[in-house]
């Protein structure tokens, strides 16, 4: 049977969450204070300890320094004041989830319930290091250069917390497949895992998307909708190109993230959730910030782990080894058993990849196409530059250009250069979709603009005055202006 060890100076809150712990089957001491929470320990080892990070003297968070075999108990802070410096508190300390009081006891249960236990993970983590050693793979991921180790060595040890992540990196750096490592080293990979690209739903639905709607809430709402925060229940929720979200959801999200409760579409009733975030962005959330299009204090509480993905052109040898995977990926799948020439593996490192992995998986599957029985060299022959208005693959602008005017001349010569394919200039750009359309409406918009000021004001219309046939002669050099 499960042991608990509950520490907090509030009697009431002591009492009620012990029966919640002994109703899942656990047995439960509890302690008002450090030196009485150290006496339980010396006792018995619990599986589950959750502790108030306020005690009379001290920190509960010195406890876990107590532990015999930290390993093995899974550690849960209880705090009155939810702050990033608290959810990072906990994560430097390995905590593996926090709550905030008033404690809402569904989420109490879902921790109580979560397996598999903390040396269970850290096992697997230990195994997959081995794995790592042998073949250069972790998890889904593949590639052993020293900027890969730094990433993995991050992932292992946030994956087992509850902590919010924030990955940063260039397109097709692998951020979902990070995203999804995390998810399955932690004690929620038995629940879903829920992918959201914020950049590619229109903003009148995302919000029904997330949180959900009641039937009748508008237009062609005729049941009632289940959204992802619901639908993720114990799991987790990657949501994509975060940045691009838009402001009035942003103040929705910080509410979830601050109180896990949200509220569907058609509804003022609340409703809990307990569910991670892990969030993404392939543009810089600083700058983001910076111009007005992203809340800040919900960057901050979105940052509490931030890791940054290295492009593919920093990796070295991992190009190779990524390559050789996807093409053993494709001989699978089809039965072959072609394979790279010495010249083709060559050619590899001279390009620089500015799709990143995802540039590199689709070039591979064309040479593999192409190839009868040996891959002679990756087809570049259709690899747009990075922008260009010349032969040499340059965008050549003096020094004291506007900015804006800089980012229209990469955007439109990356359309160009990819036949005006808007998806592939999007995704060379690092922007999404709706990010391009919205640029070229707005080029567009000014051209006009420009337009009607150089053509000047309506010229104005000047015709002969009709004359009198009346005692008059034609009035000649007359005149009417209108």
């Amino acid at each position: 049977m499960p042991h608990a060890l509950i520490v907090d100076d509030e009697l009431d809150v002591v009492e009620w969450m012990a029966e919640v712990a002994r109703s899942e089957g656990y047995t439960v001491v509890t302690a008002d204070s450090l030196r009485a929470a150290r006496a339980q320990l010396v006792r018995q080892t619990p599986d589950v300890l959750l502790t108030d990070l306020q005690l009379p003297d001290g920190r509960g968070t010195d406890l876990v320094r107590d532990l015999e075999a930290p390993a093995q108990t899974e550690v849960v802070v209880i705090t009155g004041h939810a702050s990033v410096d608290s959810a990072i508190e906990a994560v430097r300390i390995g905590a593996s989830d926090y709550l905030i009081k008033p404690v809402d006891v569904e989420r109490l249960r879902a921790i109580l319930r979560r397996q598999p236990q903390a040396a269970e993970l850290k096992s697997e983590i230990g195994e997959l290091r081995e794995e790592l050693r042998r073949a250069g793979r972790f998890g889904h991921m593949v590639g052993d250069s020293p900027p890969m180790q730094a990433l993995y060595d991050k992932i292992a040890r946030v994956a087992p917390t509850a902590a919010t992540v924030l990955l940063t990196g260039e397109s097709g750096t692998g951020k979902e497949v990070a995203a999804r490592t995390i998810h399955e080293l932690s004690r929620r990979r038995k629940f879903p895992f829920l992918a959201i690209n914020c950049g590619a739903i229109s903003p009148n639905l995302i919000e029904s998307e997330l949180f959900g709607h009641e039937k009748g809430s508008f237009t062609g709402a005729d049941r009632q909708h289940r959204g992802f925060f619901e639908q993720a229940a114990g799991g987790t929720i990657f949501l994509d190109e975060v940045t691009e979200m838009p402001p009035d959801l942003q103040v929705k999200l910080l509410r979830v993230l601050e109180t896990s409760t949200f509220v569907r579409v058609g509804t003022t009733e609340p409703v809990s959730t307990d569910v991670r975030v892990i969030a993404a962005t392939n543009r810089s959330p600083e700058r983001a910030v910076a111009e007005g299009r992203f809340r800040e204090d919900l960057y901050h509480r979105l940052n509490v782990f931030p890791i940054a993905l290295p492009p593919l052109r920093e990796r070295g040898s991992d190009i190779e080894m990524l390559a050789q995977q996807f093409l053993r990926e494709l001989n699978k799948v089809e039965g072959t058993n072609k394979a790279f020439s010495p010249e083709a593996l060559a050619r590899l490192y001279e390009l620089t990849w500015p799709g990143n992995v995802r540039e590199l998986k689709n070039y591979v599957q064309r040479a593999y196409i192409l190839a009868d029985s040996v891959v002679e060299g990756v087809d570049t022959s259709s690899q747009p530059p990075l922008a260009a208005e010349d032969q040499s693959g340059l965008v050549v602008v003096r020094v004291g250009t506007p900015l804006e005017e800089v980012e229209r001349r990469v955007t439109m010569a990356t359309l160009e250069s990819c036949g005006r394919v808007k998806r592939t200039a999007a995704r060379i750009l690092g922007i999404s979709l709706k990010t391009l359309y919205n640029r070229l409406e707005a080029y567009a918009a000014k051209d006009r603009a420009r337009e009607l000021e150089e053509s000047g004001p309506m010229p104005l219309v000047e015709e002969h005055e009709i004359p009198s046939t009346v005692g008059r002669g034609p009035p000649s050099g007359q005149f009417r202006r209108h």
